[in-house]
């Protein structure tokens, strides 16, 4: 996925949950419905979420310095971790103590036609959204399977936005149900159940989110397919004996950095394998674009 194409989806979702959160609260304020005040917490996150999301995108282009001289490419690895924590902390956190308080203290919901509108409305942003996001992904995914897709991939902007969708999608529903078994049981204490589910559904997506972001952060390398292909364009060459060790790290998702340790064939000279390298480094990169960096360590025979 290119980084314009997550850009594309991050701010079609900021547009959507920007105009949703406002009608969820309003809905919230008209209706005292728990149910519908966590919807509105959480669209109010997801938004701030892709807020952070584009600014680390931002940061992540800022070119290589003394202080940083592999770039700045980590960035958008560390504000997907802070997307989840923030998910975690404020939207399932908040959700969940209002949806006890409103158990504990139940409060009748009024005007909930009001509720239905604006979930209705919810549903048809959220979906829209979130069929953007899940047509851009399907793009990348290629022949793997959408679970092993999130873990292959590398740029973390893109399920980022997927997950929240699919979470904002998954707590509409919850929260069309609760509010509409409070109307016809006359029990208030289900709207507050749905805002603890819709609080539970945010934090295992945080957790989700977290685990995918963490070995990106810490330096993970690249796919294995990668890996192979390197490792087979440096034996092709016939003055290398043995790729002995290949070390790869994602500096960014889309920055590749190489570490090969290789042993020569005997009886060259150092011009020769200087030119050898030369000529490895430069096959390698025009067969993966996003490798950046090659170090080439040549070791005795």
């Amino acid at each position: 996925m290119s980084a314009s194409a997550s850009k594309k989806v991050i701010i079609a979702a900021l547009i959507g949950n920007s105009a949703i959160s406002v009608t969820k609260f309003f809905a919230a304020f008209m209706t005292g419905s728990s149910a519908m005040l966590s919807e509105g917490i959480h669209s109010l996150v997801d938004t701030g979420n892709q807020i952070l999301l584009l600014y680390g995108m931002k940061q992540a282009k800022k070119p290589a310095d003394e202080n940083f001289p592999f770039g700045h490419g980590k960035e958008v690895y560390f504000w997907s971790f802070v997307v989840a924590i923030l998910i975690f902390a404020v939207g399932s956190g908040v959700s969940i103590y209002e949806g006890i308080h409103h158990v504990l203290h139940p409060v009748v919901i009024e005007k909930p036609t009001v509720n239905y509108i604006v979930l209705v409305l919810a549903l048809a942003f959220e979906g829209g959204a979130w069929y953007f996001a899940f047509k851009e992904f399907g793009k990348v995914k290629g022949e793997h399977g959408y679970i092993e897709a999130v873990q292959r991939g590398k740029d973390p902007s893109m399920f980022v936005v997927l997950f929240e969708d699919s979470a904002a999608m998954l707590g509409l529903l919850v929260a069309l149900l609760g509010i509409w078994l409070a109307q016809v049981t006359g029990n208030p204490v289900f709207d507050g159940i749905a805002s603890i589910c819709i609080g539970l559904i945010l934090g295992g997506t945080a957790v989700w989110l977290a685990v995918e972001t963490k070995s990106l952060l810490i330096g993970e390398r690249a796919n294995r397919d990668v890996i192979a292909s390197i490792r087979q364009i440096a034996e092709s060459f016939e003055e290398v004996e043995k790729v002995n060790e290949l070390l790869t790290m994602h500096m960014g998702p889309e920055y590749i950095l190489v570490n090969i340790s290789i042993r020569f064939k005997r009886g060259q000279f150092t011009r020769e394998i200087e030119s050898v390298i030369q000529e490895i480094d430069a096959v390698i990169k025009a067969e993966h674009a996003f490798i950046k960096r090659i170090f080439v360590e040549a070791e005795p025979a």
